[in-house]
């Protein structure tokens, strides 16, 4: 635990004054008792039941003690349901998804084990769908509506090629629409390692490239990795990037921008061979790709080689964004705790003497 008014804790040197206050009561009341013997006042003084007395004033000081701690603003890590509103999906559907070594086929188990984890995301989340291949689509925009994103999981059609780079970059386009990110969607191909300046096909700026001077854009601040919390992307893939914008590059705006990127690999690394338009390939993954990614972004990996290891890999992501360790401020948990024992101070009080006093 720590505090963020550490100054505060200095309040805490005036309880030995209450304590000492307390007993300088009880000896002029006990001389009280000597000096004007009655009943009333022997019995409050040296009565079998004198613990009682004994109780209130305890339970006092302990409010008290609550309270000045509140007061420096204490703080815990504790575990909330995510302020993470909106989730992306961003899903593998390229032509090695068809391989059958997951029965009946992996885009099959993929899609199962993705609409059990829509169904179980909290209505307040919002869930937006990506598909990519050869390039990346934004399928469903953010909805509340899980039916629609069901629905468009089941109409995922298999295409050539894997660009993870623009899957990441279109997810992060659904959760900033106002951002711009086309130097990097209009770079060259990251497999492109000659020398020279990089210009993409289209012309585009090349990769990393900073917006030109004369264009009016409003700048932009990087913020700490991870530390987004209005979103997150699951990125799934069996296989490896082969063409479109580099991962990494597209994993780094992801951090500047506080999102943390979840990713699936569905797959053996040792790879196997599957067959796409009358093509013979060998799929592997590249799950050191997939580490550097949820690296960068402060999110975390996770690999499924069978369909039941996919489900289970989803089941824990669920657990990942709908709950979330984070460090908080709990002083109004000590300031209920106070309350409550003071409440309990005045009852035993009036239940045992008939009045609210020490």
């Amino acid at each position: 635990m720590s505090f963020l008014w550490l100054t505060a804790l200095w309040s805490l040197l005036s309880l030995p004054l209450m304590v000492l206050g307390y007993i300088l009561l009880l000896r002029r009341q006990k001389a009280a008792a000597v000096r004007y013997p009655n009943l009333a006042m022997v019995r409050a003084a040296m009565g079998a039941a004198r613990w009682r007395r004994h109780v209130p004033p305890a339970l006092f000081m302990i409010a008290v003690t609550i309270i000045l701690l509140a007061a420096a603003r204490p703080q815990a890590f504790v575990t909330l349901p995510s302020q993470r509103s909106t989730l992306i999906l961003a899903m593998d559907v390229s032509g090695s998804m068809r391989a059958e070594d997951v029965a009946p086929n992996r885009i099959s188990a993929a899609q199962a084990a993705a609409k059990a984890f829509v169904a179980e995301q909290p209505p307040d989340v919002r869930l937006g769908l990506v598909a990519y291949a050869g390039a990346a689509m934004l399928v469903q925009t953010p909805t509340f509506e899980r039916e629609s994103i069901i629905a468009a999981i089941s109409r995922f059609q298999t295409q050539r090629g894997t660009n993870i780079g623009s899957g990441l970059l279109t997810s992060l386009e659904a959760l900033f629409p106002d951002a711009d990110f086309s130097d990097l969607q209009r770079g060259r191909d990251f497999r492109d390692r000659s020398a020279g300046p990089s210009v993409g096909p289209l012309g585009g700026a090349p990769l990393g490239a900073a917006p030109k001077a004369d264009e009016k854009k409003e700048a932009f601040v990087p913020v700490a990795p991870g530390s987004y919390k209005n979103g997150a992307i699951i990125l799934m893939t069996d296989g490896q990037s082969t063409t479109g914008p580099n991962p990494l590059e597209a994993a780094r705006r992801a951090a500047q921008r506080g999102v943390r990127v979840y990713t699936v690999g569905f797959g053996s690394p040792n790879g196997t061979l599957t067959s796409f338009d009358g093509f013979s390939m060998r799929v592997q993954l590249d799950e050191q790709m997939l580490r550097e990614i949820a690296d960068i972004t402060r999110g975390a990996y996770f690999r499924a080689e069978t369909a039941a290891e996919l489900t289970k890999v989803y089941q824990s992501l669920n657990a990942q964004t709908v709950l979330e360790t984070t460090k908080t401020e709990v002083t109004a948990l000590f300031a209920a705790g106070a309350a409550l024992v003071f409440f309990l101070a005045g009852v035993l009080s009036f239940l045992w003497f008939g009045r609210v006093s020490a």
